[in-house]
């Protein structure tokens, strides 16, 4: 990704004692991200915004530092609060990257266009055009929003993710219900919504609730990947094995919906395909999924894997302490 340029500090003199300011820290913050230690570049760069909470580059660059540890959702809030007090145009092709990641290609798609529109000749305007060439969504859905509901949206996105990562379906239903009454339009909520109803025990109703949304979509991987799972859990064989065979031939280019297909395989026990799946994936993205660790493990264990389950189950407890909560094959 193309990073942002920095800017230089005036020289210092011997007599007046160095006291380092914003730039400074956010100097040694690039550094630090350049040599790929974002630990150590995440604590130079809070400096930097502390000593210039108004500096909007500062916060930029944050949110390309958690960007890159796959931390999407802590970079959309800081890039959402950045304008809603400055129109920094870069944000929104920033925006739409994190979106596109996450798989939510509607919202990438209107702030591609957004940087687009402010910004035609700008830094990231190629990065942007080849980012629309990827996100194949239908162009005649115009739903308004605003950056004030884009807020909002994300501290429910954020809340929902936790729960459903965590398997706490009775806690993510009410807040998906939530959602979709002030978020009717986003489609992603629609299918965390059946997938915590089906799992919650509602499951006739979550198989047509999908169903209905197939029947709007064929395509939808979200859709098939929903059904399998019910299906699988139902005992339907006939209906698991279209669903489950219309993911095996899809190979998405987002790490989230890679995932998504990876869990899917490895929760109907299609072991093997789901173990080459997760080898696939980019850990550095996924990593911030519990769902990961849970059943790349699981899928490892099955495939004689034993030692390597057991060593994705134990960094996966070090991040996810409610993990240990779960009782494992090996156990």
């Amino acid at each position: 990704m193309q990073q942002v340029k920095i800017k230089a500090e005036g020289q210092q003199t011997n007599v007046i004692p160095f006291i380092p300011e914003g730039d400074f820290y956010f100097t040694k913050g690039i550094e630090a991200f350049q040599k790929r230690k974002f630990d150590i570049s995440i604590k130079w760069m809070k400096k930097a915004i502390e000593a210039k909470p108004n500096e909007a580059l500062y916060q930029c660059q944050m949110s390309i530092i958690y960007t890159e540890i796959g931390a999407y959702h802590a970079a959309n809030q800081l890039l959402t609060k950045v304008l809603q007090s400055d129109d920094y145009v870069d944000c929104y092709y920033l925006l739409a990257n994190n979106y596109a990641h996450l798989g939510l290609l509607h919202d990438a798609k209107k702030y591609a266009l957004s940087y687009l529109d402010k910004e035609p000749d700008g830094d990231f305007t190629e990065e942007a055009e080849s980012l629309l060439d990827l996100i194949d969504i239908d162009d005649n859905d115009e739903d308004d929003w605003d950056l004030e509901d884009e807020d909002e949206l994300l501290i429910y996105q954020e809340t929902v993710f936790h729960h459903m990562e965590n398997m706490e379906w009775d806690q993510a239903l009410p807040l998906i219900e939530e959602m979709l009454t002030l978020f009717p339009e986003h489609k992603l909520a629609k299918h965390d919504y059946t997938h915590a109803l089906f799992f919650s025990g509602n499951k006739s109703e979550a198989v047509e609730a999908e169903l209905d949304i197939l029947k709007e979509n064929p395509n939808s991987l979200y859709s098939h990947t929903n059904l399998a799972l019910f299906y699988y859990e139902l005992g339907q064989k006939r209906e698991y094995k279209e669903s489950i065979q219309a993911l095996l031939n899809v190979y998405p280019i987002h790490e989230q919906q890679k995932l998504k297909i990876a869990v899917t395989l490895s929760r109907t026990a299609y072991f093997e395909e789901a173990y080459k799946r997760f080898r696939t994936l980019n850990k550095a993205i996924v990593k911030t999924h519990p769902s990961y660790f849970r059943w790349y493990s699981i899928a490892a264990f099955h495939m004689g894997e034993k030692d390597k389950a057991a060593t994705i189950w134990e960094e996966g407890l070090k991040k996810y302490p409610k993990l240990d909560n779960e009782q494992m094959p090996w156990k």
